[in-house]
C-alpha cells in the first residue's frame, strides 16, 4: 500500500477499502493498516483481489475520482470512471476552428508566441540568476535569438513555418538547459 501522486496503490492481496465519514479505511484480515483523508485523494489503483465497498465506489463516481483494477500481474482488467463532463458547444467550435486554415494559423501563432515567451523568460531569469559571466552570456545570446524567432512568427505565412520557428526555439532552448 502506498500513496503515490494522490493516488492510493493497493498492492496487498485480498484488502477491503471502504468510506468511514471522509476517510478511505484499508482493511486487511478485518484490521484496518491505513487511514487516509479522502480530499487527498485523486484515484485508486488496485492490484489483485481488492474489494471496494459499494459506498466508496459511488462516492468515486460522484467526485470524479478513477478507480483502476489490475489483476495481480498488473494486467488492466476494469476502471470505475463517474461521469463525464464537457462542454459539446464548446467542442464544436474547437473543431470548427481546427478545420478553418486562416484561424487554425491564428491560433498557431498565439500558442507558439507563448511557448517562446516562456523560455525566454527562463533563460533571461537563469542569466540574471547566473554568477559566471560566460553563462549570462550564453544565456543572454541565446534569449535574444528566442526574441527573433517571436518578431518573425507574426509574419509566418503557413503551420510549416510556425512549426519550424517553434522546432529551432526549442533547439534554441534545451541546447542551454545544461548551462541553466
Amino acid at each position: 500500500m502506498s500513496v503515490f501522486l494522490n493516488t492510493l496503490y493497493i498492492t496487498t492481496p485480498d484488502a477491503y477499502l471502504r468510506l468511514e465519514g471522509e476517510t478511505v479505511c484499508v482493511m486487511i484480515e478485518k484490521e484496518k493498516r491505513l487511514q487516509v483523508p479522502l480530499h487527498h485523494l485523486n484515484g485508486f489503483v488496485l492490484f489483485g483481489h481488492t474489494m471496494m465497498s459499494p459506498g466508496l465506489m459511488g462516492r468515486c463516481a460522484d467526485d470524479g475520482r478513477s478507480v483502476v483494477w489490475l489483476g495481480r500481474n498488473g494486467d488492466f482488467r476494469f476502471r470505475l470512471q463517474g461521469p463525464v463532463n464537457g462542454n459539446i458547444l464548446l467542442r464544436q467550435v474547437q473543431f470548427q476552428k481546427a478545420a478553418d486554415s486562416p484561424q487554425t494559423l491564428v491560433l498557431a501563432k498565439a500558442f507558439i508566441a507563448g511557448k517562446l515567451r516562456n523560455s525566454r523568460q527562463v533563460l533571461m531569469r537563469a542569466a540574471r540568476e547566473s554568477k559566471n559571466d560566460e553563462e549570462q552570456a550564453e544565456l543572454g545570446k541565446a534569449a535574444k535569438l528566442l526574441e527573433s524567432n517571436i518578431r518573425k512568427l507574426e509574419f509566418a505565412e503557413n503551420l510549416d513555418s510556425v512549426r519550424g520557428l517553434e522546432g529551432d526555439g526549442a533547439r534554441i532552448y534545451f541546447g542551454q538547459l545544461t548551462t541553466i
